[in-house]
């Protein structure tokens, strides 16, 4: 409960006098208050002891390698050589991929429940666009090995074929088509979806009405108010939510480490068999110990700080944006 209290007026002797209210929150409010206070602190303690935790484990892998751990490709403990850079790679371009192929897909499912569907229909689109986000990676992972792999395979070899001049579709001899960086993107793209979709339709449903009913008033047809209009408001929530999105992508474990050899390597052939995450490999070789165990530590560290950044930079966008004005209010 909250009693307003009047203090002492300020204004120059002959002025109105005017009402300053003072909040005295009551003994509920001042509980609930030191409850959320509580437990904003509890997690950023958790966020700080596994930075610290991962730190510490990996020193031994910093001190075998330097800085060269960063620029080497390989990682392999029994010759002490060292390196996330492999890792690193196929991870970007794997969360790279799913975010192209989920964002476009994201914004126009967002456009059609908050514009073009009716009430029914929008609760029905929502609440099944969420739901994808129930379905476990294991399962992502399982239908992308035994299903979507051998499916996108024949597609792989003609874009190989016909477009192999292009060097994402450029290929090796004797080349396989299965377990290729593509087809994880692809499975990856699905488990990105619910989370952009969800952060741009609710940015998109904070479109003023008065600006679109303006714009329809002027006699723009409904795509067009949506160019004019909704897309313009949205633009941070929209580049907020594939960053979001991004950050997903880049610690997603199971499925990619079904979906991959697990070889860290540098390559263009995205089409073909090969490729390795950070996160999929730590899942194949969490049993390792020693100079192995440090290294790997080494590796969540880079992804633990990579995938921070990137969740922190799409907060400041979505904050700053005149989508996210006054979020933070």
């Amino acid at each position: 409960m909250t009693v307003a209290l009047p203090r002492p007026d300020p204004s120059p002797p002959g002025a109105p006098a005017r009402r300053v209210l003072t909040e005295v929150l009551s003994r509920a409010d001042k509980a609930f208050r030191r409850v959320t206070t509580g437990a904003g602190l509890v997690m950023l303690a958790i966020l700080v002891v596994i930075g610290f935790f991962l730190v510490y484990r990996a020193v031994p892998a910093f001190g075998v390698s330097g800085f060269g751990f960063f620029s080497t490709v390989r990682f392999d403990p029994a010759s002490r050589e060292l390196g996330v850079l492999g890792l690193l790679y196929g991870t970007v371009v794997v969360a790279l991929i799913a975010v192209l192929v989920a964002v476009p897909l994201s914004v126009l499912a967002a456009l059609y429940i908050t514009e073009y569907s009716s009430g029914r229909i929008r609760g029905l689109l929502t609440g099944l666009v969420d739901l994808l986000a129930a379905i476990p990676s294991l399962l992502y992972g399982l239908w992308g090995f035994s299903f979507v792999g051998p499916k996108i395979a024949p597609l792989s070899q003609w874009l190989s074929d016909n477009f192999g001049w292009f060097p994402p579709f450029a290929r090796q001899e004797n080349a396989l088509y299965i377990n290729s960086m593509v087809i994880a993107g692809l499975i990856v793209s699905l488990m990105v979806l619910p989370i952009t979709t969800s952060v741009i339709r609710e940015v998109f449903a904070q479109t003023p009405p008065g600006e679109k009913e303006a714009a329809l008033a002027l006699g723009s047809t409904r795509w067009g108010m949506v160019r004019t209009v909704v897309l313009p408001f949205g633009r941070g929530g929209i580049i907020g939510g594939s960053m979001l999105g991004l950050g997903r992508a880049l610690g997603e474990t199971i499925a990619v480490s079904l979906l991959l050899p697990q070889v860290p390597e540098i390559t263009t052939h995205f089409l073909q068999f090969g490729g390795a995450t950070i996160s999929g490999f730590i899942a194949t070789n969490a049993g390792a110990s020693g100079l192995a165990l440090n290294g790997l530590m080494a590796c969540g560290l880079v992804l633990f700080v990579f995938t921070l950044a990137t969740n922190f930079s799409a907060s400041v966008i979505i904050s700053r944006s005149r989508s996210g004005a006054g979020v933070d209010a």
